[in-house]
């Protein structure tokens, strides 16, 4: 699988006479927030098609999301960061991701010269697949209708994208979203297809669990995370084993946080993990994150916490396993 990063690396990349694009390809566009079931059923549809006419399979995303950069803070929180997403795209077996940068220039393409620059001069497009709303260029003027009659004179083909229902609503990454506030955690795994999962690279922390008898494996967020509290989790580590843990997922107010953080402590665990990455699954919520008077009452509470979730383990089963 190819990463494809910036319009200008496409453009390179399209003039090649043995480029991976000079026979097309067919392409999706979208935020595939989460690679959720919505979007795995996309993805089949793009696979299916790109192995039809023998071009490769390329997935358009941005970088920031697009309302990340006209909402900023107050854009909802993502589901997944772009190393993750990237990876979980590699894992369903498309070929190629398109990532462009979201920026001040980009929003001024209009939507003829998103068209032409992107899709046919860059992508040589034979076929896309979009949703029927999906809209795009500065004047808002681009829309399924546009594309389909483009095509037909420059020679791609447009689908759109099939529904998935859970519980007789839609798939979507909002939906998504609210399951996780909720702490539904049941239900958005059913509409992600796998438990919800943070992935991550473990940095230095205050080392304050340490001393209140809980290291923690610590992974900065660069934004808030769609849920915030403390967890019952499963951790997989670099090696591929699974354990079992305890996850505090937020601010961390009793110690004047000020970045969203993870704290991971993982039971049964000795070893240095610093630089590493990690995949972190939520099971179950515990309680809210809570601002303690001292850091004993956060001590304190740390040990309810680990009893507590060790008696749920005990009733629900446990994820440790041997590598």
């Amino acid at each position: 699988m190819r990463l494809i990063r910036g319009l200008t690396n496409l453009k390179l990349l399209s003039r090649r006479e043995d480029s991976v694009l000079s026979q097309g390809c067919v392409a999706t566009v979208g935020n595939f927030d989460g690679v959720h079931l919505g979007h795995q059923t996309i993805l089949e549809q793009v696979k299916e098609k790109a192995d039809q006419l023998g071009v490769p399979s390329v997935v358009m995303v941005f970088e920031p999301q697009p309302r990340e950069f006209f909402q900023g803070d107050e854009a909802p929180p993502r589901l997944t960061g772009f190393r993750q997403k990237f990876e979980t795209l590699l894992a369903s077996g498309v070929d190629i991701v398109l990532c462009l940068k979201f920026d001040e220039t980009f929003r001024s393409y209009s939507a003829m010269g998103f068209i032409d620059d992107v899709l046919i001069d860059g992508l040589k497009v034979r076929h896309l697949v979009v949703g029927d709303d999906f809209r795009f260029g500065c004047d808002r003027a681009g829309d399924f209708r546009l594309l389909q009659q483009v095509g037909e004179k420059a020679g791609y083909s447009v689908e759109n994208t099939r529904t998935v229902t859970v519980e007789g609503d839609r798939v979507s990454s909002t939906r998504i979203r609210h399951a996780l506030q909720d702490n539904q955690l049941e239900l958005a795994g059913q509409l992600l297809g796998r438990p919800y999962t943070i992935t991550g690279r473990v940095v230095y922390g205050r080392q304050l669990g340490r001393t209140i008898g809980a290291p923690t494996a610590n992974i900065l967020l660069g934004r808030m995370a769609p849920l915030q509290g403390v967890y019952v989790v499963a951790v997989t580590l670099p090696d591929g084993r699974q354990l079992d843990g305890v996850a505090n997922i937020g601010l961390r107010p009793t110690v004047d946080g000020r970045q969203p953080s993870l704290e991971v402590h993982i039971f049964d665990f000795a070893g240095t993990l610093y630089g590493q990455r990690i995949d972190v699954s939520f099971r179950h919520p515990l309680r809210d994150e809570i601002k303690f008077d001292s850091i004993d009452e956060l001590k304190d509470q740390i040990a309810r916490d680990l009893k507590d979730a060790r008696a749920w383990i005990a009733d629900h089963g446990t994820v440790a396993n041997q590598h």
